[in-house]
């Protein structure tokens, strides 16, 4: 039996994110279990030793995901596993929310997600194996006040999840997808600096708490795995049962519907 710190020895793993929160907890789950590891984040991607190579790049190019396999394939000669994790959110009502703030939105989550998995499959089509994670959401199923470019993006990273795994299951490529809960991560700090918002959040959470990055990136690389061989097209909720109790009204932390509309006109 393999060890479960030897998962992933002599594999090569891409990760988008990578240098913060959920993408850093993985690299370095990854790295623990034996992996090979090429990161890419639009901030860089710190110094995790001989067996890791952090990238500068915007998964919203095609540029950055072509050069996120090739550097994999040029330094390790392979891509056996694939996390895209890269993701984030100008929040808004749908009256208010301005274009460049739901195309950025969208380009983020979706679109990098999209062009990941692209360049990430067609070199595992040609290996014949391979398993890629999405991160999604809980908001993939949950709408939430002003949070309609978010929640649409996620909800199409797990039906594009979905689609990649019913195109590339005969190639010997799963695709599967996280929906984490509130996570603490750089990118939710405005939350946890809020007490009255994560109160909020955390009377819905029916484990009373947010998770860790780590907490996410154990799962993540489970579908990664052998252990999950025959978890194929899958959507793993990872959010504390919240699903099952429901989303906390937000309006007091975002403002009364159409402010900006009205001062507008």
């Amino acid at each position: 039996m393999i060890a479960l710190q030897d998962r992933f020895a002599g594999r090569v793993a891409v990760v988008t994110g990578a240098a913060s929160g959920i993408g850093l907890a993985i690299t370095r789950r990854l790295l623990a279990e034996g992996a090979r590891v090429v990161g890419l984040d639009l901030k860089g991607a710190p110094d995790l030793g001989a067996d890791f190579i952090g990238l500068d790049g915007d998964v919203t190019t095609e540029a950055a995901a072509e050069t996120l396999v090739g550097t994999a394939v040029e330094k390790f000669g392979a891509v056996d596993a694939a996390f895209n994790v890269a993701g984030g959110s100008r929040p808004g009502y749908i009256v208010d929310l301005a274009e460049s703030d739901w195309d950025f939105t969208v380009d983020l989550c979706l679109k990098g997600v999209f062009l990941g998995m692209k360049h990430q499959a067609r070199r595992m089509m040609r290996q014949g194996r391979g398993a890629i994670v999405n991160i999604a959401s809980l908001n993939a199923h949950v709408p939430m006040h002003a949070g309609s470019a978010y929640v649409a993006a996620k909800a199409g990273v797990e039906m594009l999840s979905r689609n990649g795994a019913l195109e590339f299951a005969p190639f010997g490529i799963r695709v599967n997808a996280i929906l984490p809960g509130l996570v603490q991560t750089p990118l939710t700090r405005r939350h946890f600096d809020n007490p009255d918002a994560l109160a909020a959040f955390e009377a819905r959470i029916p484990q009373g708490r947010p998770a860790q990055p780590e907490e996410i990136a154990a799962p993540s690389l489970y579908l990664a795995s052998d252990d999950a061989s025959y978890v194929n097209g899958a959507s793993l909720l990872v959010d504390g049962a919240w699903a099952v109790s429901g989303y906390p009204d937000m309006r007091p932390f975002r403002g009364p519907i159409g402010w900006n509309q009205r001062t507008s006109e």
